[in-house]
């Protein structure tokens, strides 16, 4: 277990490459229990693709990783699953199942991550919805639900396995300004709950709105 003032991710001298491009080069950084970052930077300048190392959709080969208790330089496919069972991801384009209700998004989910048992899993669904105001949307499909609230669901969805840190890679991207605040400010609730947040935005009115620590991609560098 991770002590309180152990960083929850870890980068030292690293770079970060697709295929035979760097993205980033030789970046340090690190991120503690209970932190809200903002991750800014230009469209290109490597915000997607810091994330991604971070959850190994991309393969850290080049300096020093650490997530959680997880080595990224040294981290198995097989490991993989239980890296990401200790974060929660959350994408721009929601990627919510569509054919199913809310409720069967989230048990797909669970079940996927080793839960099994029935009341278990009815009480961390109804628990999760609850948090993110949503506990009325159950039986509803997505396409019954607004954008912000598909988001909001989508925000429950990555709490499913109570992660130490929330990845939200242009959460608000899609969203009007309005619905796009209310669910910054969730993000907010949800970190004074202890969860660290690292969320990507190219929304700089938020940046300077709401001052949180920045970390910052210019230049093939991180800025922090």
């Amino acid at each position: 277990m991770l002590k309180n003032n152990t960083p929850i991710i870890q980068i030292k001298n690293a770079s970060i490459c697709q295929g035979d491009n760097f993205i980033l080069e030789n970046i340090t950084f690190n991120i503690f229990q209970g932190e809200f970052c903002f991750l800014i930077g230009k469209t290109g300048s490597g915000k997607s693709s810091l994330l991604k190392t971070i959850y190994a959709d991309i393969q850290l080969k080049h300096g020093e990783g650490y997530v959680t208790d997880f080595d990224l330089r040294e981290l198995t496919y097989e490991e993989i699953p239980n890296l990401r069972r200790r974060l929660g991801i959350i994408f721009q384009d929601f990627q919510l199942l569509t054919d199913r209700s809310v409720e069967e998004n989230l048990l797909f989910v669970l079940k996927a991550t080793g839960w099994d048992d029935k009341i278990s899993i009815r009480h961390r669904i109804s628990e999760v919805l609850m948090k993110v105001g949503m506990d009325w949307s159950l039986k509803k499909m997505p396409h019954q639900l607004s954008g912000g609230e598909q988001q909001r669901i989508v925000i429950a969805r990555a709490l499913l396995n109570d992660p130490l840190i929330l990845l939200a890679d242009e959460p608000t991207g899609n969203l009007d300004p309005e619905v796009g605040e209310e669910v910054l400010s969730l993000f907010f609730e949800i970190n004074k709950m202890g969860t660290a947040v690292l969320m990507a935005t190219h929304n700089y009115q938020f940046v300077e709105k709401y001052p949180r620590r920045i970390i910052k991609c210019q230049e093939g560098k991180i800025l922090v």
